[in-house]
């Protein structure tokens, strides 16, 4: 009976085989050439256009060699004039297509836009029919998976609902003894580096630890050590999966049997097989202490959510935890640490600025570290981040993908075709800043850009960046206890050359000169 059954089983599989591969057929045929013609067409009849595309590839052989050549020397003076130099391809079809224009991602058609309105207009209206492509997704699966920053639609606003109250009051007040612990550390450090007879400091360095060390504990509490072997094997993963991008743009490219596709397998495994141990760590110890609860980390917060949903559909698998884990570390590590290096920067190329916020983390600390309560009243040092961020936003690009046809102002965007919104040249839009759109200006921030739209360095809408309060609350402190504690200049070594990989960084790093501070000095 059971043989009669596997055969007719086995008959009906054979008998079914074709029509399937001939649907796995058309999906490729229609992915990879009839939808993009379908949107180029559409978008040609409202007067929207580019560079032509070549096979697969798209435009980004000119993408690649336009910013191979604009990168290829260093910038002969600190200058924050940056869009040419990142951005050349922009720079080049806005003049030839106008504001409009449309190029290829490989066979993802890309919508240029950087009308306030109209996007202010996307991200808040439809935040939920718009999100990341199947591009965006494959190239970042093995890395960060589904994550947060991966996830679409109502999947998407449930984990921010999810992951929101980690970073917000009593919580996010929580992380602070940990920010000024870690600071502290590094301070030690550096002072340590400068008794030794060092009279020059490449801060990136620094600042990149101080990160990994306080997401390290927010996030894993006391298996912070092993959270740090996490982030080390994720740096790994990282470039490996930037390396391998290429290969998502020919059919069955991710499947193919390379030495760097096996190495991305293995790295994203040890990941993996190090967060479970964690995991079941915490779960041993819930049940053999009979806690209800599994701390009060970001890592505990997830499985308190997961153990409270087992039964729902909406509740995070084991996968879901270990891909916002990944997800944190990436975001809550890099991003703040770039922010805290170009602040840096800016800050020991503009004294008078370094001065005025001395000053004012001296008057309202007086001598203490800083505390939550203190924060607000740092004002000048609020202006100076956010000044910081407009001119190097850690994430130039903002890129959302319709997945239903959406009216948008007077433009009908078609299912699949994705939104480029090009922060940087926003932030940096002479008609939007005015003429001194290009230099250090904190004083732009003594009122508030955010309700105008032109500032997004942590996006907006009900998809904005769920970690943007912990990022600041942590770039404050940081930032106040380093010039409570040094003065800084930039060194004649260094050599202003931003760059793009995944976010906006110092080619060469930054170096400075550090001076500590005697208590007289700061008083």
């Amino acid at each position: 009976m059971a043989t009669t059954n596997a055969m007719a089983a086995m008959a009906t599989l054979l008998l079914r085989l074709p029509l399937l591969i001939m649907r796995a057929v058309y999906a490729t045929f229609s992915f990879y050439l009839l939808t993009p013609r379908r949107i180029k067409k559409i978008m040609e009849r409202q007067g929207v256009r580019g560079p032509e595309p070549w096979f697969l590839v798209g435009n980004l052989s000119d993408v690649s060699s336009f910013v191979a050549e604009s990168t290829s020397k260093d910038m002969e003076s600190i200058r924050h004039d940056i869009v040419d130099r990142l951005l050349p391809h922009y720079v080049l079809w806005t003049k030839q297509y106008g504001k409009r224009f449309i190029y290829w991602n490989g066979v993802e058609p890309r919508l240029c836009l950087t009308e306030i309105d109209l996007i202010k207009e996307l991200l808040s209206k439809y935040s939920t029919q718009t999100g990341k492509s199947w591009l965006q997704q494959q190239g970042s699966k093995h890395f960060i998976g589904r994550g947060l920053l991966m996830t679409n639609g109502d999947d998407g606003i449930h984990q921010h609902h999810i992951i929101a109250p980690a970073f917000t009051g009593d919580k996010l007040k929580s992380y602070s003894g940990f920010m000024v612990e870690c600071t502290n550390q590094t301070l030690q450090s550096l002072q340590k580096d400068i008794d030794s007879g060092r009279t020059e400091i490449e801060i990136g360095g620094y600042m990149s630890r101080l990160t990994s060390d306080i997401i390290s504990r927010t996030e894993f509490g006391t298996s912070y050590k092993k959270g740090k072997q996490i982030f080390d094997l994720l740096t790994v993963l990282q470039h490996r999966c930037a390396q391998t991008s290429w290969r998502l743009f020919l059919p069955g490219g991710q499947f193919f049997p390379t030495k760097c596709n096996r190495e991305i397998k293995i790295l994203k495994m040890e990941v993996e097989s190090l967060l479970m141990e964690i995991i079941e760590s915490r779960k041993d110890c819930a049940e053999h202490q009979w806690k209800c609860t599994y701390g009060d980390d970001l890592l505990s917060m997830l499985l308190n959510e997961m153990t409270a949903r087992t039964k729902s559909s909406y509740g995070p698998s084991a996968q879901v935890v270990m891909d916002e884990c990944k997800t944190f570390f990436f975001a809550g590590h890099d991003t703040v640490a770039l922010l805290l290096t170009w602040t840096v920067m800016l800050l020991a190329t503009n004294w008078s600025w370094q001065d005025k916020v001395r000053a004012e983390v001296t008057r309202v600390c007086k001598g203490k570290n800083p505390s939550v309560d203190h924060l607000p009243k740092l004002r000048l040092l609020n202006m100076v981040i956010n000044e910081s961020l407009r001119l190097y936003p850690p994430a130039s690009l903002l890129p959302r993908t319709a997945f239903e046809d959406i009216e948008l102002g007077d433009l009908h965007v078609p299912k699949g075709l994705s939104i480029w919104i090009p922060v940087l040249a926003i932030h940096h839009s002479e008609e939007l800043w005015g003429k001194d759109v290009d230099e250090f200006n904190p004083e732009r921030f003594a009122s508030n850009p955010f309700s105008s739209g032109k500032f997004m360095p942590f996006a907006m809408g009900p998809r904005d960046c769920v970690g943007q309060s912990f990022a600041m609350m942590e770039a404050k402190i940081i930032l106040a206890m380093l010039v409570s504690r040094f003065s800084f200049t930039i060194s004649d070594s260094y050599r202003h050359a931003p760059v793009t990989v995944l976010t906006i960084k110092p080619k060469h790093g930054v170096q400075i000169r550090l001076k500590p501070l005697n208590p007289c000095e700061n008083c």
